[in-house]
């Protein structure tokens, strides 16, 4: 890595390190994706636009739209899975914990884009970097999930409406991929005696928060539109390391 690249990594691993957590602004998150080969933002962020229903909403709610991808990560590359469910038992997810949901699966060229594959690049060194050797797994288990949550004056988008939680896995990371019309959206992290220890908003593109889940929770508040006579949402990209 170039001098200033290295400089970015170690400082968005210290607070990692220290905390459990970092928010990496856009102006810092781009540059490190560049170095892991970004190119065609555009055509990836696109992408959010051929989103699925989520259909397994507890609540009943019908704003949440998203696709699903594993991966198998290791320092020989990167390797997509045959498509399978997403599973979380109900100590992670009460409200729609407990069950297999098979989402609409990510589109070939968006599992294969270098945006993306530059994104698992980067969090498969940062994972590495801040993981115990003697249990660092040989291949990480590795979940992506393009989200939209879309917003109406009568009905605010949860981005997680299952309240503060960890979502039992080793590392989360939440790209911010574009705001529209939206207003809220605030993170939240909370030690586990749940004292909330920090807050950031992702706002811009490229804006990114890294959590460590086995040490702090995380949530999301509602968004609402700002002109409730235009479509309002919010995409991101979470993606998920767990030793497999």
């Amino acid at each position: 890595m170039a001098d200033g690249t290295t400089s970015l990594l170690t400082r968005l691993e210290s607070p990692l390190r220290m905390d459990g957590y970092a928010f990496v602004p856009a102006g810092e998150m781009l540059p490190l994706l560049e170095h892991y080969g970004l190119r065609d933002w555009d055509s990836f962020a696109s992408s959010w636009n051929r989103l699925g229903l989520d259909r397994y909403m507890a609540d009943g709610g019908r704003y949440r739209r998203r696709r699903h991808a594993t991966f198998a990560i290791s320092d020989g590359g990167i390797q997509r899975k045959k498509h399978q469910p997403h599973y979380q038992s109900r100590d992670y997810n009460e409200l729609n914990g407990g069950i297999e949901r098979w989402f609409r699966a990510v589109e070939p060229e968006t599992g294969a884009h270098p945006a993306l594959l530059a994104i698992l690049q980067l969090m498969h060194r940062i994972v590495t970097d801040l993981s115990d050797p003697a249990s660092l797994p040989d291949i990480w288990h590795t979940e992506i999930h393009q989200f939209r949550i879309e917003a109406s004056d009568d009905s605010p988008g949860q981005p997680t409406p299952e309240g503060l939680h960890r979502d039992g896995v080793d590392w989360v990371m939440v790209v911010m991929i574009r705001r529209e019309n939206v207003m809220s959206g605030e993170t939240a992290i909370h030690d586990l005696q749940r004292t909330m220890v920090g807050g950031f908003m992702l706002d811009q593109p490229f804006d990114t928060a890294i959590v460590n889940d086995n040490r702090v929770y995380h949530g999301v508040t509602a968004v609402r539109p700002l002109d409730p006579s235009r479509p309002a949402y919010r995409d991101v990209l979470v993606v998920t390391f767990r030793h497999q």
